[in-house]
């Protein structure tokens, strides 16, 4: 017990403040990062904001811890690959809670926004994160290299299929996709012609309506590929996110039997049947049939 006569100093008290704030978070976070990366404030205090921002990657990353520790049993050193990493905070916080007490396995970043990407590697080095590495390319020209779980948090529009089709090509053992403004079904659904109208227009009549369903359906039709790509699917939604539209996981695990081998899921033709249903065919599927995948 403190001895009641000895005063302690603002600095002190702002530590045991913040100390059990994260015991409430996160106990094992270094609050050395979280100074490095800005997320707390000169006093040393996480604010309603950083608070806010550090409870939403807290839980998207305990919904990730089944996939994290079945992969690192299964791989010697297994790449994480963060996709439109922005300023790597989801990176860095990853790596401090996870693969440097671990021990092995590395983090790959891409970005196509050099300054960030800059400022991104000079902070890992100065933090010692030397299993955190930067590719400076947009999603469709970078080569990340061997990807054990590729990851997509608010990768904005089709920015998001450009993830997954990378997570495809590389085999990626598992994939997870934050999605953002999902705007492309919307402006494919303004296409389709008003008359004679479709049996279902009336879902996405007004504009509120076509970009909610619009939303709807593009991540309904991701999940269905990934299903018919071999994948094992669950879609969650983020619990301290419902302020935002953004609070949908897709989260999807290779199955074993369909490790390198094609599927024969049921996916295909639910997948099928739904385009006939709603003929707005986005990027993806086109992307995938030009490949010869769907």
């Amino acid at each position: 017990m403190a001895d009641a006569g000895k005063s302690v100093s603002p600095s002190e008290r702002a530590k045991h403040l913040l100390h059990a704030e994260l015991e409430t978070l996160w106990p094992t976070q270094s609050p050395e990062l979280l100074k490095a990366l800005h997320l707390l404030t000169r006093e040393g205090h996480l604010n309603q904001d950083a608070r806010r921002k550090l409870k939403q990657v807290y839980h998207f990353v305990r919904l990730l811890l089944p996939v994290l520790e079945k992969i690192h049993a299964e791989v010697e050193s297994p790449t994480i690959v963060d996709v439109g990493s922005g300023k790597s905070y989801l990176g860095f916080l990853l790596y401090d809670l996870w693969n440097g007490p671990l021990g092995r396995g590395e983090i790959a970043n891409i970005e196509s926004r050099p300054e960030l990407v800059a400022n991104a590697r000079a902070l890992a080095e100065k933090v010692g994160f030397d299993r955190m590495r930067f590719v400076d390319r947009p999603i469709r020209e970078a080569d990340p290299g061997p990807t054990d779980l590729l990851v997509a948090l608010h990768a904005c529009d089709t920015a998001t299929d450009d993830a997954i089709l990378l997570a495809l090509e590389k085999d990626a053992r598992a994939i997870a996709l934050v999605p953002c403004c999902q705007a492309e079904v919307s402006r494919l659904l303004s296409g389709i012609p008003k008359e004679p109208k479709h049996p279902l227009w009336r879902l996405w009549r007004y504009p509120l309506h076509s970009r909610e369903f619009g939303s709807h359906f593009t991540n309904a039709l991701r999940a269905l590929v990934l299903e018919a790509m071999g994948y094992k699917v669950t879609v969650t939604e983020l619990s301290g996110w419902e302020h935002s539209l953004k609070n949908e996981l897709i989260l999807a695990v290779k199955k074993p039997e369909e490790k390198g081998a094609p599927t024969t899921s049921p996916a295909r033709e639910w997948l099928a049947d739904l385009l006939r249903t709603i003929p707005a065919e986005p990027m993806l599927v086109r992307e995938l049939r030009a490949r010869g995948k769907l």
